[in-house]
């Protein structure tokens, strides 16, 4: 992905690392378009950023990602970057069915439903592209568990193996797969986590992405280096240790 000259769309962006990261992206010279559900939240964005625009959609609901896909391409018929961003955390407890149920319902509708349908929505037109990108959003909890969110956890895992399958299918075409990694970072994603000094700043952490992004260009994932404690202790052998350290660290499960 070049980092510059794109026509980006970003759902899910009126806030924390979407937001921070559709502003980023403006700056390096891309057009950007925002979506959110929250009205008043899309035309506060447009008024302190002139040259943004914004898109109202809702990534839980088919219907809304349809009509935003018709109006961000008839506005933008040389968009060639897609952003799948939105996504929803809960903690969650799984001994009774009252504790989780709802919750991971909702969260497989956003987290992993949402993105599918969003790829649907654009896929063939990022084809016409002569060089286009879809950027997913995994978590480092993909990799590794955080027991107070099993429905998130699982979410991310499955848009990392999505990842990575969409990323075969598309290797013939003009079309690149990239994954962002985020690690615990200081966002609005659960209660009391804009606060969490075990958790990366945002703008920390979308400096660094962005920057990885522009000195990696053929990169399959965006791993900021705070994230590879979780991505790789499988791989290094000490995964019971990253577990361990990462529950008995996290303040939401307290």
């Amino acid at each position: 992905m070049n980092i510059t000259g794109n026509t980006i769309f970003i759902p899910g962006a009126t806030s924390g690392i979407g937001l921070a990261l559709a502003l980023e992206l403006r700056a390096k010279g891309n057009t950007v378009i925002v979506g959110g559900r929250r009205t008043e939240l899309l035309e506060r964005i447009a008024a302190e950023h002139p040259g943004i625009d914004t898109v109202r959609i809702d990534t839980a609901d088919p219907a809304s990602i349809t009509a935003a896909a018709r109006q961000v391409l008839a506005g933008h018929p040389d968009l060639n970057v897609l952003v799948t961003m939105a996504g929803i955390m809960a903690v969650e407890d799984w001994r009774k069915p009252e504790g989780f149920l709802a919750s991971a319902e909702s969260v497989v509708t956003t987290n992993v439903l949402g993105p599918i349908r969003l790829i649907a929505a654009f896929v063939e037109h990022l084809q016409t592209r002569p060089a286009a990108t879809i950027v997913t959003v995994s978590s480092g909890l993909a990799f590794t568990p955080l027991a107070v969110t099993p429905s998130y956890n699982a979410s991310k895992a499955a848009i990392h193996m999505l990842s990575e399958s969409l990323r075969l299918q598309l290797a013939g075409t003009s079309v690149q797969v990239v994954e962002l990694v985020p690690p615990s970072v200081r966002t609005p994603l659960l209660p009391g986590q804009e606060d969490n000094e075990a958790a990366i700043p945002l703008d920390e952490f979308v400096t660094e992405a962005v920057g990885l992004l522009q000195a990696q260009p053929d990169a399959h994932e965006i791993q900021v280096e705070r994230v590879k404690f979780l991505r790789y202790g499988e791989a290094r052998g000490d995964y019971d240790q990253v577990v361990a350290a990462l529950n008995t660290h996290d303040p939401h499960g307290k």
